[in-house]
């Protein structure tokens, strides 16, 4: 009864011709016609028997029964995400500033700013979630041991060195691409001296303390950085500036003071630091190689802008303001030099902005709220599986070009305009968890399907509600979408409990990039809240995309 699938048994049969067992023939047509594999052949379609066939009978005369067939659907190769995504297929050997990098933001802390518990969990857990941007609020702390936590309000502190420690152990557990470390540095110049010495002794080789190989006009690639751990902060001088004699000098401190999220916090910092100046160790500054923080001072000609390594950092309405009024000047800045964006100041509940308008206009490092679930954090996992779930992206060839004229804005004709069909068909449901914990409650499930990408291409579709049903419940209802960048979109699958006294409940997700979306019959795998695939919730679905 568990497995009895009537859907895919009207599928093999039409398959089959009625017959218990497909031929590798037969099946190698369906994977041509209906799979659209490229490599579909007879080669395809018998290692496909040998991995999925349970009848050794069946197996030997190199055919597939109707289990088998259900095995291979289910398996990662009958997967929506596409396989060959799953591993590293991009080129990693271009200069990082060419890449979205995965980036938390807060990273210290399990649940909100202002009284949620920081950890070193909270890094270990980003960290394994593929984040290769964490970020450190250090204060300083009590026997000359430098802190971290959200300055001037309740939330709990952890050492620096522990902090560090963890950083070292998971940096290279998910992804051996390199990892930043953010400073937002509040600390005094003697407890400075300790995080310089800490970053030494603890990380050793894997920290980078100095340009690679003579790149001084240019970043290294993310291949070039394997396993290095970079820091961004402020720095004195440039790139190969160690500042004679001195051993700490004055450096401009709006965008730490900007950082602080509060009001009231940043008062404080304000009253604290006399006309917005910090004083930086050189120690410290020595350890900031191609991060520099620097202000932004607008939009400037290549040759009279800021150095490659000289990064700033937006909050997410700025940045939002300069994406819709100076898009395109947007997009070339960030193709010469890295772009920060973080959470505004009142989201002091750690709710996300969305991702995708960041991306669009080329900001690599797009800092979410890692430890608050929803369609901002889906998104952003769905954006990162690509490519192996390093934590690194490559951003398409228009978002990379010096010349490029796009804007997200207001799409004109160019490279990016690649018009797509995607015809999504949603067949069924398998095993959908329960919301609500009381033993008798049944799901209403209902699913609706999202294009996220250039504001032309966003859209979404629902399914009708299917009463009392989570275990198999049946849709068959198809959809149809014009993407006009499909480099950019996303398509969200999401499944939520119908209730109409109040809010539909959340069920399951997933979120998959358009290129990475395989055609044919697929299961989509959904994943909880928090983004951990459930053990068999998964939708059936028919994907057709054309030009």
């Amino acid at each position: 009864m568990l497995t009895q699938r009537e859907e895919i048994d009207g599928l093999f049969e039409a398959l089959s011709g009625s017959r218990e067992t497909l031929t590798a023939e037969q099946l190698a047509a369906f994977l041509r016609q209906e799979q659209k594999e490229e490599e579909a052949g007879p080669k395809l379609a018998l290692s496909l028997i040998q991995r999925y066939e349970p009848n050794e009978a069946a197996k030997e005369q190199q055919r597939m029964t109707k289990d088998g067939f259900l095995m291979y659907l289910l398996s990662a190769d009958g997967s929506a995400f596409s396989l060959a995504h799953r591993r590293v297929y991009q080129d990693m050997s271009r200069p990082l500033h060419h890449y979205l990098i995965s980036s938390s933001h807060n990273t210290y802390l399990m649940e909100d700013q202002l009284t949620g518990p920081s950890s070193t969990e909270a890094y270990i857990r980003a960290l394994s979630k593929g984040c290769r941007c964490v970020e450190l609020d250090c204060w300083d702390g009590p026997n000359m041991e430098p802190v971290i936590y959200h300055g001037y309000t309740f939330t709990s502190k952890i050492l620096f060195c522990d902090v560090i420690r963890a950083i070292k152990n998971y940096a290279f557990k998910v992804s051996p691409y390199p990892v930043i470390i953010s400073l937002e540095n509040h600390c005094s110049l003697e407890q400075q001296r300790v995080m310089a010495h800490h970053l030494r002794t603890i990380l050793g080789d894997l920290l980078l303390d100095r340009p690679m190989d003579e790149m001084v006009t240019d970043f290294p690639s993310p291949e070039q950085l394997k396993k290095k751990i970079l820091v961004k902060g402020k720095k004195l001088g440039g790139l190969l500036a160690s500042q004679g004699g001195s051993e700490a000098a004055d450096v401009s401190d709006e965008d730490e003071a900007a950082e602080m999220e509060d009001e009231a916090v940043k008062m404080k910092v304000k009253q604290q630091q006399s006309n917005d100046k910090l004083k930086l160790a050189k120690e410290l500054s020595d350890l900031v190689v191609y991060c520099k923080s620097v202000h932004f001072q607008g939009f400037r000609e290549p040759a009279s802008g800021p150095a490659f390594y000289e990064m700033a950092s937006f909050t997410e309405n700025r940045a939002l303001k300069l994406a819709q009024e100076s898009g395109n000047s947007f997009i070339r800045h960030n193709i010469k030099h890295l772009s920060r964006i973080y959470p505004a100041g009142w989201r002091t509940d750690s709710s996300n902005y969305n991702p995708v308008d960041m991306w669009n206009v080329g900001c690599q490092i797009v800092a979410l709220n890692f430890q608050t679930p929803g369609l901002e954090m889906d998104v952003y996992q769905g954006r990162f599986q690509d490519n192996g779930f390093s934590g690194y992206v490559l951003k398409p060839a228009f978002l990379r070009d010096p010349t490029s004229r796009f804007n997200p804005r207001s799409v004109a004709e160019g490279p990016w305009w690649n018009r797509k069909r995607l015809r999504v068909r949603v067949i069924s449901g398998q095993q959908l968890p329960k919301v609500n914990k009381s033993k008798n409650s049944i799901v209403d499930p209902k699913v609706t399907v999202e294009i996220h990408g250039v504001a032309r291409d966003n859209a979404s579709m629902q399914t009708p509600v299917v009463d009392n049903n989570g275990f198999n419940p049946q849709w068959d209802k198809e959809f149809q979408f014009e993407v006009d960048v499909p480099e950019l979109a996303l398509v969200r699958f999401v499944v939520e409990d119908y209730d109409a006294s109040s809010k539909n409940d959340f069920v399951g997700q997933c979120t998959i990039p358009f290129f990475s979306l395989k055609q044919g019959y697929r299961h989509i795998h959904l994943l909880s809240k928090n983004g951990d695939q459930y053990p068999s919730a998964t939708l059936f679905v028919k994907v057709n995309i054309e030009d």
